[in-house]
């Protein structure tokens, strides 16, 4: 059966995927880096940097080889994205004091500046992306995908 090209992936056959929960997870992900991403141009960062920042202006900040692991990436892209944190001005490594070998990553003054910044738009984004749901949808929502991670740490453990 061929189909008008203007034709809405649900009107193409395509809405059996949303019988799929891991599809789901990825297209709303996708979305969802994708209108975040645009909202945090201007402010010099993506959202794997916003991630690295906020964990960074925390009162406990992250080793480097740390983040490699909680991001789920390759150890080389956050060397990366720490690089251009740090020459943006908005991180400092710090030798860590329980492993001399391992970097702790601090964020600076223009650093956490810039975060309360970028968080506020990131939260204007995610408005954009979750509108179609209501609070009670949003905040069951973000603890069902909260007990999901906590449970996969913890077995990590």
């Amino acid at each position: 059966m061929l189909m008008n090209k203007d034709a809405t992936a649900a009107q193409r056959g395509y809405s059996v995927l949303v019988d799929d929960p891991g599809f789901l997870l990825a297209r709303v992900n996708a979305r969802q880096l994708s209108v975040v991403g645009e909202a945090l141009r201007p402010l010099g960062l993506r959202p794997r940097s916003y991630t690295i920042l906020r964990l960074a202006a925390t009162n406990d900040p992250p080793m480097q080889r740390d983040l490699a692991h909680v991001l789920e990436l390759d150890p080389s892209q956050v060397v990366t994205l720490v690089d251009d944190l740090q020459r943006a001005g908005l991180v400092e490594r710090h030798q860590s004091e329980i492993d001399r070998r391992s970097n702790v990553i601090v964020a600076t003054d223009l650093g956490k500046a810039r975060l309360v910044e970028a968080a506020s738009v990131v939260t204007e984004a995610h408005s954009t992306v979750f509108a179609v749901l209501d609070t009670a949808e949003k905040d069951a929502l973000h603890d069902a995908l909260r007990r999901i991670t906590l449970a996969e740490w913890e077995e990590e453990e």
